[in-house]
């Protein structure tokens, strides 16, 4: 490999590489490919499927369980142990199955490489594997081909490669062998071709200067495989509270086990109470009803042309707040469209031009010179409306928007001879019979010309007149428009000279539509969008400010001269980043992140890839995007569709919402079991055993957990802040709900246990009933003020009110069929009901005042 390839001389890098023109001999070749490697990247393992079932378990949460069913198989209650087994393996499957299909980014990055090359090889040029590709081999490139390796020009005809998968260039690369200066951008390299990219017009012969992961792909694909995985909040919340459980339950164990002791209850019977105390502590469902209500939200995206590839990315959309997006083919249209012509003084937006009439062809107005020239473009051209180079393409599709025929146009005006585009002329010609036609770049077309074509015809092209076409493509180009000039000659003999200039086409890669009102949602919701991309500052800023962003633009060397310190003050106030290269990207987001951000990269291109597994959530786009954004990426919109990462995080913010509901529902009735529990042994009584405890929290952790995931969003989902993740899904308002509903549980039910009880010195099985049933429909009841306390309508969910009375059908189960005998339970009576009913009465109110407090403590 040779460093800084692009800025020495072709004889300096031939030299370099121990080579010429002729290329390599077959034993030298041979040689270097035993001491360089073979011309692709290193396969690194990916995950088998073990492995991802096994990661499933890999949740403190989770080993809290574990540890509760251990102590239930030790106590002899195989019942309990089963239920605990079968929540914790159906949680594992739920995530495997969403996560089998995992990262496969490096066998996406192999598949781009060329299957084939045409190298010189002892003089002769022959077919080869690319992989058999060694530095100082000489490569030929046409048109259609995929750049074998890394290589530096040493000759070319007409050569243009399409570079936007690597460097974010929406337009392809004219490439010229002439050496560039050192510190040149990489989009701006243009004597060197790139492993990967893809040749759309012309001819190249090129020196190979770097193979397999020396390559600049070879280089993203590093950067790929050294990328940790990294946690969504909700994850690490959720181990956080796994920790604190897990804690908590050895904290109780240590003190409620030794003062049974010393009271003298038997040693079966204090086991039983410590391991109550765990299963109450644990609320067993939450991991699984998490991984339900999140496949659930996938299910709801992926209708919404958002396809989720990790489950926890749904609930972290909710709580990003930067958006770093790549501009071409996502902000963008991706493809080159001529918007604006200009024909002596007269400037017009061509979705406004007319389809002409056929009484109005004459040379009269300015519509007919618009006319001529898209003609003109539209002859002088070698592309379809389908396909071509983009640039041509996009002239051809102009004229036909605007009414022009033109493959009916080309039958009538038949080529008859050509002048094709190169880099050194800067323009091309064709010939049809006695017309000629040229289009190129302005200034060299406005050299060849002699006349301009007005209103009144051609007329003479004074230094006045010529001051004007500059003074327009000047104008043209600082709206970041791609300009081409267009002329025709009378004489098809001489295409260099006596011109008549006919005007100017400026082309872009529009943004789409629907952006600008999608960067205002996204922005009123507090989110900031910074736009980072390869393309130049001139577009990039023309394409932010047509959106509605920022302006402040840094370039990508600009990046490199800042320190992490100096990048991370600086990455606040600029809105776009242009000519980055994927170290840049990721650079950035770093930056960001540093700053407490919580960040969203979207992306299509290969160079995008490293930068998307790096961000918080990764967003690549489907259609446009290479199998390498989407494999690195948690989210992919289906659409291509910026204004669809607004609804998917819209999405995102009403799932957390619910899944703040039932944590907080789950967490206060695991509160209220453990004070429960803990109080009623001190006065002798092991009220609720585990088999109760967990078929609790079966109905509460179960259908009705999981069917608040189907609540709907809150009118002002978009209108808030995005949540601080560093806040905690258990915030002091959860807190207060738990802690005001748990007493309110706790001393409700233990009234209710000593009215049972009627002096009993032990627990009956009628005092052992009303309790469990007092607790299940209880909890159905704080359900719905839970609800309420989140905007949420009470009856807006039909499928919470029929998970409801399911699981009052199964608790009537327990209670009236042979079950009971598992539960320790017996029937009861319309009496016992009309009590149960009363309960019911007085803690409603309650629960109100407590959720009303906690609502006004938020606001």
């Amino acid at each position: 490999m040779v460093e800084r390839s692009h800025s020495l001389t072709q004889e300096e890098v031939v030299a370099e590489l121990d080579t010429d023109e002729e290329g390599l001999s077959t034993e030298e070749a041979q040689r270097r490919l035993e001491r360089h490697g073979e011309n692709e990247f290193t396969a690194h393992s990916g995950r088998s499927p073990l492995k991802i079932f096994v990661a499933q378990f890999d949740s403190v949460l989770i080993w809290v369980l574990v540890a509760a069913a251990v102590l239930s198989l030790v106590a002899g209650h195989t019942v309990d142990t089963a239920l605990i087994a079968i929540i914790v393996v159906a949680n594992g499957i739920f995530g495997f199955v969403q996560d089998y299909r995992a990262e496969r980014s490096l066998e996406s990055l192999r598949e781009l490489t060329a299957p084939t090359a045409e190298v010189r090889r002892n003089g002769e040029t022959v077919e080869t594997d690319a992989t058999e590709l060694v530095p100082g081999d000489v490569v030929e490139l046409s048109s259609g081909d995929v750049v074998p390796a890394d290589g530096r020009l040493l000759e070319e005809t007409e050569l243009e490669v399409e570079e936007a998968s690597l460097t974010g260039e929406s337009l392809p690369v004219n490439k010229d062998p002439e050496p560039v200066a050192p510190d040149t951008p990489l989009a701006e390299r243009d004597s060197m071709v790139y492993k990967g990219t893809n040749v759309t017009r012309g001819h190249g012969v090129a020196v190979v200067s770097a193979t397999g992961s020396k390559t600049e792909m070879g280089a993203i694909a590093d950067q790929l495989a050294a990328t940790e995985e990294t946690d969504t909040p909700l994850q690490r919340e959720l181990d956080d509270l796994g920790r604190t459980l897990g804690l908590g339950v050895i904290a109780l164990s240590a003190l409620v086990v030794p003062l049974l002791w010393f009271r003298g209850t038997p040693l079966v019977e204090t086991g039983l109470t410590a391991v109550s105390l765990a299963v109450a502590a644990v609320p067993e469902g939450l991991p699984a009803v998490v991984t339900l209500t999140l496949a659930l939200g996938v299910r709801q995206m992926a209708d919404e042309n958002t396809l989720v590839r990790r489950l926890p990315a749904v609930e972290a959309l909710g709580s990003v707040d930067v958006i770093c997006t790549d501009k071409t083919g996502t902000l963008t249209e991706g493809r080159m469209t001529a918007s604006r012509v200009w024909v002596d003084d007269t400037i017009a937006d061509l979705g406004d031009v007319e389809e002409p009439k056929a009484s109005d062809r004459t040379e009269s107005g300015p519509t007919d010179r618009v006319h001529r020239l898209l003609e003109a473009g539209a002859l002088c051209n070698d592309a379809t409306v389908e396909e071509g180079e983009p640039t041509e393409q996009a002239l051809v599709q102009a004229a036909d928007s605007c009414g022009i025929n033109v493959e009916s146009l080309r039958a009538e005006n038949p080529r008859t001879d050509e002048i094709p585009f190169s880099s050194e002329r800067k323009w091309m010609g064709t010939i049809h019979g006695d017309r000629g036609y040229v289009k190129g770049a302005p200034e060299v077309v406005l050299s060849m010309a002699s006349r301009i074509l007005t209103d009144d015809g051609p007329v003479e092209l004074t230094e006045e007149r010529a001051a004007r076409v500059e003074e327009r493509t000047g104008e043209f180009a600082d709206d970041a428009l791609r300009v081409l000039a267009v002329a025709y000659a009378d004489n098809p003999d001489d295409l260099e000279s006596d011109l008549v200039f006919v005007g100017l086409v400026g082309m872009i890669d529009p943004p789409r539509d629907e952006v600008a009102d999608a960067i205002e949602a996204t922005r009123r919701a507090g989110i900031d969008v910074k736009m980072v991309t390869g393309d130049n500052v001139r577009t990039a800023a023309a394409i932010a400010g047509s959106l509605g962003m920022g302006q402040e633009v840094l370039e990508g060397r600009d990046v490199e001269g800042l320190s992490d310190e100096e990048l991370r003050d600086r990455v606040e106030s600029v809105d776009v980043f242009a000519r980055t290269s994927p170290e840049h990207k990721v650079r950035i987001l770093q930056a960001l992140q540093g700053n407490g951000h919580v960040v969203a990269m979207t992306g299509d291109g290969v160079n995008d890839a490293p930068a998307l597994k790096n961000a918080d959530i990764g967003v690549a786009m489907g259609e446009r995007g290479t199998d390498v954004a989407r494999q690195a990426s948690d989210v992919v919109l289906l659409d291509d569709n910026y204004a669809t990462i607004e609804r998917a995080i819209e999405r995102g913010r009403a799932i957390f919402d619910n899944i703040w509901k039932f944590v907080a529902y789950l967490l206060s009735a695991n509160v209220a079991e453990v004070a429960i529990v803990f109080l009623a042994s001190l006065f002798g009584y092991l009220i609720l055993p585990a088999v109760q405890l967990l078929w609790i929290n079966l109905l509460t952790d179960g259908l009705p957990a999981l069917a608040l995931g189907a609540d709907p969003e809150s009118g002002d989902v978009m209108e808030r802040t995005p949540r601080d993740p560093d806040r905690g899904i258990v915030d002091r308002g959860m807190l207060g709900l738990i802690g005001g509903t748990g007493l309110v549980t706790t001393v409700v039910m233990l009234g209710l246990m000593f009215f049972s009880l009627a002096g009993a010195a032990s627990v009956t099985p009628y005092a052992l009933t009303m309790v469990f049933t007092g607790f299940v429909v209880l909890e159905f009841e704080k359900l719905y003020v839970i609800r309420w306390l989140r905007e949420t309508p009470t009856f807006s969910n039909p499928w919470l009110a029929g998970a409801v009375l399911v699981s009052l059908a199964a608790q009537l189960a327990v209670l009236y069929t042979p079950l009971n005998r598992y539960f320790g339970t017996i029937p009861l009576g319309t009496a016992d009901w009309a009590i149960l009913g009363g309960i019911m009465l007085v803690c409603l109110p309650a629960y109100l005042a407590v959720a009303g407090a906690v609502r006004r403590f938020e606001a």
